[in-house]
């Protein structure tokens, strides 16, 4: 049985400008959440409150992103993790999105009512504190944008490129969320202004329902993919495939048996059983310098 690699290294040097633009995008959304969820209870605005907690999702997604890039560094040699600490983003994830689900649910519930029951709302200050709300999401969108594009720049070589591809992808999921809490905020305060100015007061927990069913949606997705994760389910069949065929094509050898988990974002490990007459060397150059493999066990008999 042979090792051929076995790295728990998922958060590179490179990355660490992009972590810091994170840090403060979750620090602007956080404290927007907490001042959107406290001025719509106070001014009796489900709009706003559901925006808060729409903006929550995404502020606790980044939030645990960050948190999990911390952790692995911290733990990263610590060898009561066989594989690494690269599960802990999932682990919390998993989580915060039952915990969220169930926020959905209430604010659905509480948007009900209020048709049932109108309450009066204070326009006035529930559509100033959306506004800025909405300032923020694009503050917020601008950094991540920026971090992106920025990301790429003055880094050579095939494997650079395919972990700078990977962690793109996870900036722009998260501008992407930006975007939506930034479209949450324009509903809310076109709710408002229709209350305001219109009379609509049907509106506000009309968007209260929209903004619970985005996150019941958001929270629903985050499960599945998180507990794919934590089951150990195949995550990406096209590197499964691919290393098989590059270790069966030349035709002296049979997988017996083959297993590949996720242990960190966009970080794999696999476990080969081999029959056939072939060296760890051979396997090793068939396989070839895959950054995504952070830990191959060869076994052959």
């Amino acid at each position: 049985m042979t090792s051929l690699s076995h790295s728990h290294d998922y958060h590179s040097a490179a990355d660490a400008r992009n972590e810091r633009r994170t840090r403060w995008v979750v620090l602007l959304s956080a404290t927007m959440m907490v001042a959107e969820i406290w001025v719509g209870t106070v001014t009796g605005s489900m709009a706003l409150i559901a925006d808060g907690w729409h903006m929550a999702t995404h502020t606790l997604a980044l939030g645990v992103a960050a948190l999990a890039y911390w952790l692995a560094r911290r733990w990263a040699a610590d060898p009561r993790f066989s594989f690494g600490t690269g599960k802990l983003g999932s682990l919390a994830g998993f989580a915060s999105a039952l915990a969220l689900a169930a926020v959905a649910l209430g604010i659905a519930w509480e948007s009900i009512a209020r048709f049932l029951q109108p309450r009066g709302v204070d326009y006035r200050e529930a559509m100033l504190v959306a506004a800025i709300g909405l300032l923020v999401n694009l503050v917020s969108a601008a950094l991540l944008h920026d971090g992106g594009h920025q990301h790429g720049r003055g880094h050579h070589g095939e494997h650079a490129r395919h972990d700078h591809h990977h962690q793109d992808q996870n900036l722009r999921s998260a501008y992407l969320h930006v975007l939506a809490d930034a479209l949450t905020s324009v509903l809310a305060i076109a709710a408002l202004a229709a209350g305001m100015f219109l009379g609509w007061r049907w509106l506000d927990p009309a968007v209260g329902l929209v903004g619970a069913a985005v996150i019941l949606v958001w929270a629903a997705g985050l499960i599945r993919d998180t507990a794919a994760v934590l089951l150990d389910r195949v995550p990406d069949d096209a590197l499964c495939d691919g290393i098989r065929r590059r270790i069966e094509a030349p035709g002296d050898v049979r997988i017996a048996d083959f297993h590949l988990w996720q242990v960190g974002p966009g970080r794999f490990a696999a476990i080969v059983a081999l029959a056939g007459p072939v060296t760890a060397a051979e396997i090793r150059r068939r396989i070839g310098p895959d950054p995504r493999l952070a830990h191959v066990t060869v076994e052959i008999g």
